[in-house]
């Protein structure tokens, strides 16, 4: 994929020149006959709504808030920005951008979580697809194609209270992406309305171009009003399965060979915590339920200041025999070099596996840490350089954690789609 990065320059004697978008737009004025089917907020209210995102590490006043009804309302808001030199547009899902980009500083951010749209999921049970508006939540999505059909979208993030526009802006990783791709690769159309305003249908075949450019093109070819994304049949249970590393070297090659075998498990990450008591990134990070206890005089004498989780998942359905189910566990387990001691597993169902990050939120919700600034970093590591990362990254400069997770995605180059469908 080509990435192109524009910055204007100014020089100090320039400064003058550029227009005040505060002082040069009068926003009523601009927007009074826009004649939307939805909303607009202005003042507070639009500041209240639009000028924070999840990463708190930047705060900027949008002159506006537009509630779309739908996506000839964004139609609309496009256009009308466009009559404007200084007027800048924002789309905005569920303000989990980290660094300022689902504001608009004294311009328009647009709220796709309002648009009616979202409330419509149509299921396609022949062709094994749904249509779902761009500001619909992932996990609305879950709800309504589990319980009412049984089916569920084959790659999913580990956090499901973001929108489908959103993630698909990005890529959508989680334990899913070894097997099925990133949530970009599941998805067969959009309805894009792109920066001049026109509101496109694209697919494979179909303005094909504009389609992979919008696919983790984070936003900058066009805003997703709606996505077709693939189903499959949902299993009814989840094994959910955590083993602990003391060498690094192990854990990867254990990775590696879980996402490289054809009969694996359904779901594979990992994560990196400290070793220590530390109540956010220490042990007691890795139990899966409350009764379950890490004891570190288990541990090997001789470890370095971090330890390595593997977390793993089996789908399997009520009906099945437990008895199968074990033994495909211990088999795949079976290859495995984890420390033996620390053996942490499971089940629940689908959905609550799913949704497991919800008690996560609460809790802290509760402690204020989620009001807190989330600086985050994604990064693309190759395989010829993950031990020197390890080294100087995680082993050096994190050695003391992060006070937040650091997690680990096992990938296969083969199905990192939104890199090189399309453009290159």
């Amino acid at each position: 994929m080509l990435a192109c990065l524009v910055e204007r320059l100014v020089a100090d004697n320039d400064t003058d020149s550029i227009p005040d978008p505060e002082k040069s737009v009068d926003i009523h004025g601009v927007l009074k006959d826009l004649n939307i089917e939805g909303s607009i907020d202005y003042g507070v209210t639009a500041i209240s709504l639009g000028s924070t995102d999840f990463g708190g590490l930047y705060s900027e006043k949008p002159l506006a808030v537009i509630r779309p009804a739908g996506a000839d309302d964004v139609v609309r808001v496009i256009r009308r920005a466009l009559e404007s030199p200084t007027l800048t547009v924002a789309a905005r899902g569920n303000g989990h951008s980290i660094n300022g980009q689902a504001m608009a500083h004294h311009g328009l951010v647009i709220d796709m979580k309002s648009m009616a749209d979202n409330n419509r999921i149509d299921v396609n049970v022949n062709f094994m697809y749904v249509d779902v508006g761009g500001g619909a939540l992932w996990s609305d999505v879950l709800k309504h194609c589990v319980l009412k059909y049984g089916l569920a979208p084959k790659s999913w993030t580990d956090y499901l209270d973001l929108t489908v526009g959103g993630t698909l802006s990005n890529a959508g990783v989680s334990g899913q992406t070894f097997r099925f791709g990133p949530q970009t690769s599941t998805v067969t159309e959009l309805e894009v309305v792109t920066g001049t305003g026109e509101k496109i249908v694209s697919s494979n075949s179909q303005n094909s171009q504009l389609f992979f450019s919008v696919l983790g093109g984070l936003g900058q070819f066009g805003i997703i009003t709606r996505a077709r994304v693939l189903l499959q049949p949902a299993p009814d249970m989840v094994r959910w399965v955590r083993v602990v590393y003391s060498e690094f070297h192990e854990f990867s090659s254990d990775a590696e060979l879980l996402i490289t075998n054809p009969e694996s498990f359904d779901y594979v990450e990992g994560f990196v915590f400290v070793n220590s008591d530390d109540p956010v990134n220490g042990w007691l990070s890795v139990p899966l339920d409350s009764n379950q206890t890490f004891d570190p005089t288990h541990l090997p004498k001789k470890i370095g200041p971090l330890l390595y989780c593997l977390e793993v998942a089996l789908h399997y359905n009520k009906h099945e025999d437990p008895f199968i189910v074990n033994m495909m566990i211990e088999k795949l387990l079976g290859k495995l070099r984890y420390l033996k001691h620390f053996r942490y597993e499971i089940d629940l169902t689908y959905m609550n596996f799913l949704s497991r990050v919800d008690h996560v939120e609460e809790a802290a919700r509760g402690s204020g840490i989620w009001s807190t600034p989330h600086p985050w970093l994604n990064m693309f590591v190759s395989k010829k350089d993950i031990d020197a990362f390890n080294r100087i990254v995680f082993q050096n400069i994190l050695r003391n954690g992060i006070n937040g997770p650091i997690l680990t995605y096992p990938l296969l180059r083969s199905k990192a789609t939104w890199m090189s469908n399309g453009l290159s």
